[in-house]
C-alpha cells in the first residue's frame, strides 16, 4: 500500500523543480545538520483504511472512563443534553469566524445576539458583549472598565476570588499602572464588607464572587450598599449556572456581570477552551470591550443583525480603543446559549435545587466522619464547600485508585468539594467509607 502523503514522489519532485530544488534535503538545507534525525522514521508500514480504522478503536480500550468527579474549583462536570454538542457540530457553527461582513453573516450575527440575550437574561443587566475568552479575562477586562469610567487607578478585589482569575488580574493591572487592593476574608469565609467601606475612597469600584472560590456565598446587598456610597461600580463574578435560584448581580445592584459560561452546556475538556461573559448596565454599555451585535431593520423593513459596537483596537483608533480584546469564542457562547435555551427557566431552577440539595447532603456526610469538619458551616454555599481534614493528600490518592475525583486540596491543607446532578448518594457512601477507612489507620487528627 502507498504511504498516507497525498502526494507521489514524481508530483513532490515536480513541485520541487517549480521552487528550483532537485531534493528535499536540499529543501531542508537551512536546518543545521546535528539536529537532523539521519536515519528512517520507525513507522510500522501503511495499513488500509479498514486496518486503520480497527487499529484506532482498539485503542479506545485503553482509555480509562473515570468514576465519580467531586471536584470544580471553577471547571465543573454538568449533565449536558445530547441536542447541544449535536447542534454544535453543525458546520455553520464550529468554522465560523469573525462576522465582519453582516449580509454575509446573518446566520452567526443572530447566535450572538441569542447569546447575548440569554446573559441578559440570566444577570438582569441591559446589556451582555459578544463574549471573551474565559472568567478570568472577563475580570482583568472589568477591571480596565473600572478604571476607563471612573478615571482612578485604585481597585479593590476580594481575597476569595480564584486563583488564577487574581493573578490574570496582576497582569493586567501591571501593564496597566493599576493599584489593587486585596479585601481580607471573615472567618466565615466572605469578603469583610468593612474593610471593603474603610477602603473606597478613591477607588473605582469592587470585583468579587459569589458564590466564591471556597464555595460561600457572599452577603452581596450589603457589599453593594458599601460600594455605592463611595461612588464606586460593584462587579459581580458569578458562577451562571447559580442564577436559576440566587439573586440575579441586578437584582442586588451590581453595576457589571461576569464569570466563566462552562457550566452552561460546555465539557470538561482539559482546560478548555470555555467563554467569558460580560453584562452591564445600560451607562456602561459604551465600556464593554470587543464587540456587540445587535438587532436592525434594513431599508426594505426587514429585520436584520449587525455589530452594532466594535470598541477594540482593530476597529477604532488605538488610543480610543477600550480593550484590545481581539476575539470571542464565539463557538462555546453558542453552546452555551443553546444550553440555556434547552433548559429554560424551570430547568435552571431545578438544577441549581439539584446542586444546592446534593452538595449539602455531602457537607453532611463528610462532616459525619471522624476527624473530618466543615470550615464555614455557618455560611450558605451553593455546590461547593470547604472541609478541614488530616492527611488530604493520602486521602485523594485513595479515591484516586478507586477512579474518583477527590476535593481539590487547598495549600493550608483544606479540600474544596464540588457536588453537581451528576452526582447522587451511592458515589457519597462509596467515597464516605474509603475516606474513613482511609483516616483511621493513620490515627485520625494529627
Amino acid at each position: 500500500m502507498r504511504s498516507y502523503v497525498p502526494n507521489t514522489e514524481k508530483e513532490r519532485l515536480e513541485m520541487l523543480a517549480e521552487i528550483g530544488m532537485q531534493s528535499m534535503d536540499e529543501l531542508f538545507s537551512d536546518i543545521p545538520e546535528d539536529l537532523k534525525l539521519h536515519r528512517e522514521l520507525e513507522l510500522p508500514p501503511a495499513l488500509s483504511e479498514k486496518e486503520l480504522r480497527e487499529d484506532i478503536h482498539s485503542l479506545v480500550f485503553l482509555n480509562e472512563e473515570g468514576g465519580p468527579v467531586f471536584r470544580g474549583a471553577g471547571a465543573y462536570r454538568h449533565y449536558i443534553p445530547s441536542v447541544v454538542p449535536q447542534l454544535a457540530m453543525r458546520s455553520e457553527f464550529y468554522t465560523a469566524y469573525t462576522p465582519y461582513q453582516a449580509e454575509m453573516s446573518q446566520g452567526m450575527l443572530q447566535s450572538l445576539f441569542e447569546y447575548q440575550s440569554v446573559i441578559c437574561r440570566l444577570t438582569g443587566l441591559d446589556a451582555a458583549n459578544a463574549s471573551v475568552y474565559d472568567g478570568a479575562t472577563a475580570a482583568a477586562e472589568a477591571m480596565l472598565m473600572l478604571r476607563d469610567n471612573k478615571r482612578k487607578k485604585k481597585i479593590l478585589y476580594a481575597a476569595s476570588l480564584h486563583p488564577d482569575v487574581k493573578a490574570v488580574m496582576h497582569t493586567y493591572a501591571h501593564c496597566a499602572g493599576l493599584e489593587l487592593v486585596e479585601i481580607p476574608m471573615t472567618d466565615k469565609g466572605t469578603a469583610d464588607v468593612d474593610a471593603i467601606a474603610a477602603n473606597m475612597e478613591g477607588a473605582a469600584g469592587y470585583i468579587g464572587a459569589t458564590p466564591n472560590y471556597y464555595g460561600c456565598i457572599e452577603p452581596m446587598d450589603a457589599i453593594a450598599e458599601a460600594v455605592h456610597a463611595k461612588g464606586g461600580l460593584l462587579v459581580a463574578y458569578v458562577n451562571p449556572i447559580t442564577l436559576g435560584v440566587l439573586k440575579r448581580p441586578a437584582d442586588y445592584g451590581a453595576d457589571i456581570a461576569i464569570g466563566d459560561g462552562q457550566p452552561l452546556g460546555l465539557p470538561l475538556a482539559y482546560g478548555g477552551p470555555y467563554v467569558g461573559f460580560m453584562a452591564a448596565t445600560k451607562k456602561l454599555m459604551r465600556n464593554l470591550p470587543g464587540r456587540i451585535a445587535g438587532e436592525t431593520r434594513d431599508a426594505e423593513g426587514n429585520r436584520v443583525y449587525v455589530l452594532t459596537l466594535q470598541a477594540r483596537e482593530q476597529h477604532i483608533r488605538r488610543e480610543m480603543a477600550s480593550s484590545n480584546i481581539c476575539s470571542n469564542q464565539m463557538l462555546c457562547a453558542i453552546m452555551a446559549s443553546m444550553y440555556c435555551c434547552v433548559m429554560g427557566p424551570n430547568g435552571m431552577r431545578e438544577v441549581g435545587e439539584q446542586n444546592i440539595a446534593k452538595a449539602h447532603l455531602l457537607a453532611k456526610k463528610l462532616s459525619e466522619i471522624e476527624g473530618v469538619t466543615l470550615r464555614y458551616p455557618e455560611t450558605p454555599f451553593f455546590n461547593e464547600f470547604v472541609v478541614d481534614l488530616p492527611h488530604a493528600d493520602e486521602v485523594n490518592a485513595a479515591l484516586a485508585n478507586y477512579s474518583v475525583a477527590g476535593g481539590l486540596v487547598l495549600p493550608d491543607g483544606g479540600m474544596l468539594w464540588c457536588a453537581t446532578e451528576m452526582n447522587n448518594v451511592e458515589d457519597y457512601d462509596f467515597i464516605c467509607d474509603i475516606i474513613a477507612d482511609t483516616l483511621d489507620p493513620m490515627g485520625g487528627e494529627e
